[in-house]
């Protein structure tokens, strides 16, 4: 069996951004707000000019010095957009003013905030846009509603529409499901599709040991009905980022995101709204501090945190495991269990092993076709 390799990575490639450190929803299975980690309470709501500039000047420090010829910014909260315009330009200015790189930058949102001039600016700037949506009506509002419990889908919509418009598209990057079993997987795909995303992401609920997902076990089969509809389509309707990057690593390739085949090949750090360095921010779902690095960008360089950016060793179960190395141990944060920390398997383990499986078994087929084709 191959081991994967747990070596520090050789420079960062991706930086996300904290603007701002709240939101203007109040979703319920938010990994910041509502899990283990309320460090969020104590930072500064939003970034400083100045310590954007630094973060700036410390990216391009690491650049330099490690001669990366490309790598992505994305500007991240909370809700980046409570950050303001002018803060956004003022990175987007800087980032391409001064990284000896070509930055490519994006923005995660929730669409709210999404205007018409607020979309002239970010495509004025190239900053790229990804948007949460997590189905139809019912089921986006079902989680994704205000601090006053009114639902988001009606002002999310709307901005998809503006997004996917000729004048926006370019920048339009994709969007962003939270799974919910509660829903019908192929409805909900065919609902996002109605926005015609570049890329659909659909991320498991941020849950541990500790406080497992209740359906463990149905996630499987809730992705494998996507899976069948988006891989059998006569036409390719969108990419699914999860199923890409399986398909890619059992072809042989490396991952892109942390979520399957281990360390992803663009490594990444987070700097938050009071200028600490973090590592992956998802890791505030699994317990109090394990994403602080003790870094700040007004007195470290980013090779500080170099030696910390590996991720947790996989367990012995997970490397005893034949697709291991598909599968990576699955997201760290989902791995943690108190008093063994990380040394577990994914508490999604059974789902991915069975959405893999299906997937290998699919692909062999179709291939197994082809050779008898010949």
């Amino acid at each position: 069996m191959e081991e994967i390799v747990r070596a520090a990575p050789l420079a960062f490639r991706q930086f996300i951004l904290k603007l701002h450190g709240r939101c203007n929803l109040a979703c319920d299975y938010c990994y910041l707000y509502t899990k283990a980690d309320h460090g969020w309470q104590l930072r500064p709501r939003a970034l400083s000019p100045e310590l954007a500039d630094r973060t700036v000047a410390r990216i391009a420090e690491h650049a330099a010095a490690h001669r990366v010829p490309t790598l992505a910014v994305l500007l991240h909260g909370g809700e980046p957009l409570l950050g303001g315009l002018p803060l956004v330009r003022r990175i987007a200015d800087a980032l391409r003013d001064k990284v000896p790189a070509r930055v490519r930058l994006s923005m995660q949102t929730n669409g709210t905030l999404l205007t018409e001039a607020t979309l002239e600016v970010l495509s004025e700037l190239d900053v790229g846009v990804g948007v949460s949506l997590d189905g139809d009506r019912i089921a986006h509002d079902r989680h994704r509603r205000g601090p006053g419990g009114r639902g988001s889908h009606a002002d999310t919509a709307a901005a998809l529409r503006r997004l996917n418009s000729p004048a926006f598209r370019e920048i339009y990057r994709g969007v962003l499901c939270t799974i919910d079993l509660r829903n019908d997987p192929v409805a909900c795909y065919e609902a996002l599709l109605e926005f015609s995303p570049p890329r659909v992401d659909f991320l498991l609920p941020h849950h541990t040991w500790d406080a497992p997902p209740p359906g463990a076990g149905r996630y499987a089969d809730w992705l494998i009905r996507i899976f069948d509809r988006w891989y059998g389509a006569d036409r390719r309707e969108t990419g699914v980022r999860l199923f890409e990057e399986i398909i890619h690593v059992l072809f042989g390739g490396r991952s892109a995101v942390e979520s399957v085949g281990g360390p992803p090949s663009a490594p990444f750090l987070v700097v938050e709204t009071d200028g600490s360095i973090s590592r992956s921010d998802i890791l505030a779902s699994a317990a109090e501090n394990v994403a602080k690095t003790g870094l700040r960008v007004d007195r470290d360089p980013f090779d500080a945190a170099l030696p910390g950016a590996a991720p947790p060793p996989l367990s012995a179960s997970c490397r005893a495991c034949d697709l291991v190395r598909v599968c990576g141990g699955g997201l760290p944060a989902h791995r943690y269990r108190s008093g063994s920390g990380f040394d577990n398997p994914s508490v999604y383990c059974a789902d991915l092993y069975r959405l893999i499986a299906h997937i290998r078994a699919r692909l062999t087929a179709d291939l197994g076709a082809l050779r008898g084709t010949r």
